[in-house]
């Protein structure tokens, strides 16, 4: 089975969130990078294994 995100995990450890600078983790359900920050937690999309790190392509979390 793959994942359906598979990043280097040398390349996770130095991406971060470009909105607030936190960490991001893998969220391979719905093959996003999601900010690891509550405050901030913005999901960004990965199209084709490219993580794509731009804000106005980031989904705001779902309210609950």
């Amino acid at each position: 089975m793959t994942m359906a995100v598979d990043l280097a995990p040398e390349l996770l450890e130095i991406l971060a969130c470009p909105n607030c600078h936190a960490s991001l983790a893998v969220d391979h359900e719905a093959e996003e990078l999601v900010c690891t920050d509550p405050a901030c937690g913005l999901a960004y999309p990965v199209r084709d294994q490219i993580p794509v790190l731009l804000v106005d392509e980031a989904r705001r979390p779902a309210e609950s």
